[in-house]
């Protein structure tokens, strides 16, 4: 039996799009602008990483091509690439970009950050929850 970390919180008040606490997004693999598993930001992440979403291929494919490669493999930076059905603290910004071309992945709602309001309204977000 494998025992999995327990994610170490950034901000143990960090609220989501909901309102209620900040749920883990993903222990495997480990995601996170402070790889802690949650959705959390702070004055060191530029890049708002608060969006939890469910990997698709369509979404991985969108991203490779815009620059950001999720699916390949890093052993350097310990990372085994992301696989559709994974969970990943996306940029509220680049998961706009693929709402706008109809690429957005499902977001769980519970385990994205409540700074991801600035970007996309919760109308939008639950329009995209995953079930």
């Amino acid at each position: 039996m494998t025992t999995r970390p327990t994610p170490t919180r950034y901000d143990e008040t960090a609220r989501n799009v909901l309102g209620g606490e900040l749920v883990p997004c993903s222990l495997d693999p480990v995601t996170g602008f402070y790889r802690n598993g949650c959705c959390e930001t702070g004055p060191h992440d530029l890049g708002l990483h608060t969006v939890c979403a469910v990997m698709t291929e369509e979404f991985l494919a969108f991203s490779k091509a815009s620059g950001n490669d999720l699916s390949t493999p890093r052993p350097e930076f310990a990372f085994r690439g992301l696989r559709p059905g994974d969970r990943w603290c996306l940029c509220a910004g680049r998961w706009r970009e693929a709402l706008d071309a109809g690429m957005a992945p499902q977001v769980i709602l519970e385990a994205t950050h409540e700074e991801t309001l600035a970007i996309v309204s919760l109308g939008v977000l639950k329009d995209h929850a995953a079930a």
